[in-house]
């Protein structure tokens, strides 16, 4: 597969400034007052995407995500390494980036436009499209600092992907905007992989890095720690680094309390019948008394998340040392197919995953029947 981007041991630094200066003055006059200390956000990172690939960016807030995409985009310099691209590259980094928020949408489009290399010509070849696409028809003669959030990335993500790019960079702002809007955009991103572009995509969204990428990078305060298929990457991303994260007051001390130890099935399988009920015996081991929540996912083999229980509904309390739990599906509706099985215990919020375990279990479900999907319906018919 032909590299379309190349990330060679790329290493990134910031100078931070601490001292007594209040303006410029002062630091020229007094250049000697005050330190300076180097800020490291990423450290030899290397990876390469090839043409068509879609890859996903994963990682904390302040492990370098945004600062690696900048750096691919040309936005910053890497302080040591290279990056090499081949094509026409677009990317949506942050809010409003780049807009002139005393121009009109109008004037914007083509200041992006011409920032992405475009000719005012090729500009009005796609402006109507760009339009349709932001649904700001009537707000597109309006100032842009009088725009919304979520006007801005409508903005913003249409004139990324109408200007025909080899390339899509997108970094976390379609976390930004209502339902139906991000959906519009994960339709057009999806068109982007059918006709054969490579995507690089930062979310904090686990699920929508496993259905929409071939392979995820993991980063943990600069390095990387993988670079893997996007469901091994997201393995790692919840088991190792999302329970550190803050937020709960207990997540980091559970996290490194409670592990999984094994997952396996009464019955020696993991084979059922549609409709059958799925039973999976979990030992948890922990190093103090914990009461959190039980949860379960099922995953498609193409990593789409297709059912998860509701964690409120089921409260679990675990005990110093071994814990030998079952955790009960009492009917699976699922047709003929295989299928992954995540498991874990959650904070009682539901936020944070104490103990996790990413496919623990491949599911194969059988189907005699004659319906068609991925659910078993029940229909009954009755006089009207």
């Amino acid at each position: 597969m032909e590299s379309v981007v190349d990330v060679r041991s790329v290493t990134k630094k910031f100078r931070l400034h601490q001292g007594r200066h209040k303006n410029l003055k002062d630091r020229i006059l007094h250049p000697g007052q005050g330190t300076t200390t180097d800020l490291l956000v990423l450290n030899d990172v290397s990876f390469h995407v090839g043409a068509g690939e879609t890859v996903g960016v994963l990682g904390r807030n302040g492990s370098g995500k945004s600062t690696l995409l900048k750096c691919i985009c040309g936005v910053l310099q890497p302080t040591a390494g290279e990056i090499a691209i081949r094509g026409a590259l677009a990317g949506l980094l942050e809010l409003g980036a780049g807009f002139q928020p005393e121009l009109s949408g109008r004037d914007n489009i083509y200041l992006s436009g011409s920032m992405l290399g475009l000719s005012r010509k090729s500009v009005d070849a796609v402006f109507d499209d760009i339009v349709e696409f932001s649904e700001l028809e009537k707000f597109i003669d309006s100032p842009v600092k009088f725009y919304s959030s979520g006007m801005y990335v409508r903005l913003g993500f249409a004139v990324a992907v109408n200007s025909d790019p080899d390339i899509l960079v997108v970094d976390e702002v379609l976390a930004v905007g209502d339902e139906r809007f991000q959906a519009k955009c994960m339709d057009r991103i999806r068109q982007f992989q059918a006709d054969g572009r490579t995507i690089l995509l930062v979310s904090h969204n686990a699920d929508q890095v496993r259905a929409l990428c071939d392979r995820a990078i993991v980063l943990e305060k600069g390095h990387m720690v993988s670079d893997a298929p996007a469901g091994e990457s997201v393995r790692v991303f919840r088991e190792h680094l999302l329970g550190q994260t803050a937020g709960s007051s207990q997540s980091t001390d559970a996290h490194s309390a409670m592990t999984i130890v094994g997952v396996t099935s009464p019955s020696g399988h993991f084979s059922i019948v549609t409709g059958q009920s799925l039973t999976l015996d979990v030992t948890l081991e922990s190093d103090r008394p914990l009461d959190g929540r039980a949860m379960v996912e099922i995953v498609s083999r193409r990593g789409e998340l297709i059912a998860r229980t509701d964690p409120t509904t089921t409260p679990l309390s675990i005990s110093s040392g071994l814990n030998n739990v079952r955790f009960v599906l009492p009917t699976v509706p699922f047709l003929d197919g295989t299928y992954f099985v995540n498991l874990g215990v959650v904070s009682p919020e539901g936020n944070s995953r104490w103990a996790w375990r990413e496919q623990a279990a491949q599911l194969e479900v059988t189907y005699d029947g004659r319906g068609a999907g991925l659910v078993a319906l029940s229909l009954e018919v009755r006089p009207s």
